[in-house]
């Protein structure tokens, strides 16, 4: 297809997509994408979601040739792309150097070019361009909403249709994205890589997020949380938590990477841990408690520092660790801002799949990472090794009075048989409170449902059904 060189003049947005612009360039010439990405040679398939459709967050990487053809349907200077475009000029092993004479393009996930992909304001897109239409853009997730608009801008990577939340009955939301310029400026000061220090903040409050279904005192999320469902999250509870979580708790977001910046903070976290005197943190601590009435919850405190095995703690023992000169070879743990995988939150995306997923099958698209805490998964797999010790140790051979040899084998199999019953319970309470249906735990476990209910409410594990 041949079309003459900027005949339409289609100006990029700052940040967006080079795959977002080729379709607005096909919307100004009433052409299909499809037809006029056939103007270039093609190293790879479009991305696609598992159900088949074509992903919102797809990205295209174009040889030299290929920026030249984009240069002159758009009728804007290479220049100008460059400055508006970030996948512009970056490298690709599928456009090979021998094709530098014939457009050539590769099909990418945005993700994986230059960071994080949303929906674009329409509103905003129309004013600027002048015409009416979708846009897709790079955004980090400090920077989510359209203050003109009022709209958060949902990420493109998930296989749904909506593009943002109405976030107008939240100024909070607003606010908080214009004190996060403050926040990043700290950062720099401080040393630290701002969205380092945003990604630590914001896996701190999502797992708040999950454990706040229990907290009886949490009423600011909720309130929320019906304003950007329009009212009344209603019988869609699970999916407008998925939905409108990161638009729900970005305030907090910020006021705890605001809090993991105060040098004074830190201090906090050192006097708390015996100020080079090694005590166990309290669950009254003075900064768990400061913590709380930096986020409008006083009540916060001994909740967050009772949380072993999340974020937080690892950071205040980086912290600790640091002021005491104890690191050992340099990694994760001299690393304040170090975010390790099991504490990453899983993102709207990834939920998503497995909501779909549960409601074909109930338990079956269930994450175990997902839904099952980190220290619970630990305190498994320290049960079944514990366990296993024992036996190793039984199993080599018996030698002295048959009372002694039996009073030994009896105890070890005991502390084993504990030991493994202890587990099996942990991972049926997992399993339950992941979604599996009790019906099933129970068979698999060879007891009927009513007794394993009655096992996991003595326990303190009842699935909270």
């Amino acid at each position: 297809m041949t079309l003459p060189p900027g005949l339409l003049r289609t100006a990029p947005l700052h940040g967006e997509t080079t795959s977002s612009l080729i379709c607005r360039i096909a919307s100004r010439y009433g052409l299909e994408a499809t037809a006029l990405r056939s103007c270039w040679k093609w190293r790879s398939h479009q991305p696609r979601h598992d159900g088949g459709g074509a992903r919102a967050d797809a990205e295209v990487l174009l040889n030299t040739a290929g920026r030249q053809l984009l240069a002159g349907l758009c009728g804007v200077e290479e220049g100008v792309l460059a400055r508006a475009l970030p996948s512009w000029g970056r490298g690709d092993a599928r456009l090979p150097a021998a094709d530098a004479g014939e457009p050539v393009a590769a099909w990418r996930i945005g993700g994986a070019v230059a960071g994080p992909v949303v929906f674009g304001c329409r509103l905003c897109t129309a004013r600027r361009t002048g015409a009416a239409g979708r846009a897709v853009l790079y955004a980090p997730r400090w920077d989510r909403v359209c203050v003109r608009h009022g709209r958060w801008l949902l990420d493109a990577d998930a296989d749904q249709p909506h593009e943002y939340l109405d976030v107008r009955r939240l100024p909070e939301v607003v606010a908080a994205q214009r004190r996060w310029v403050g926040v990043a400026r700290r950062a720099v000061r401080a040393g630290a890589e701002p969205d380092r220090v945003f990604a630590l903040a914001q896996a701190v409050v999502a797992r708040w997020w999950e454990q706040a279904l229990r907290w009886e005192r949490e009423k600011v999320w909720p309130r929320r949380l019906h304003r950007v469902a329009g009212g009344d999250a209603g019988g869609g509870l699970e999916w407008w938590r998925i939905m409108g979580r990161d638009a729900v708790v970005f305030p907090e977001v910020v006021a705890v990477a605001d809090v993991l910046l105060d040098p004074a903070m830190a201090q906090l976290v050192w006097v708390d841990s015996g100020a080079g005197k090694p005590r166990v943190l309290p669950v009254d601590g003075l900064f768990c408690r400061r913590l709380g009435e930096r986020v409008g919850r006083e009540w916060l405190g001994p909740l967050a520092a009772a949380d072993h095995g999340g974020p937080l703690i690892a950071w205040m023992g980086s912290v600790i660790r640091l002021r005491r000169g104890a690191g050992g070879p340099p990694g994760y743990d001299d690393d304040l801002w170090w975010l390790r995988r099991e504490h990453q939150p899983v993102t709207m995306a990834e939920q998503l799949r497995v909501l779909v997923k549960e409601q074909r099958e109930p338990g079956s698209g269930t994450v175990w990472r997902a839904v099952v805490p980190a220290e619970q998964r630990m305190q498994i797999g320290s049960l079944i090794g514990g366990a296993e010790k024992q036996l190793l140790q039984l199993r080599g051979g018996q030698s002295g009075s048959t009372l002694e040899v039996a009073r030994r084998l009896l105890q070890g199999l005991g502390r084993s048989a504990g030991l493994v019953e202890a587990a099996w319970k942990q991972t049926a309470a997992a399993a339950v409170n992941g979604g599996v249906p009790l019906e099933e735990v129970a068979r698999w476990v060879g007891m009927s449902p009513g007794a394993l209910r009655g096992v996991l409410s003595a326990g303190g594990q009842d699935e909270g059904r």
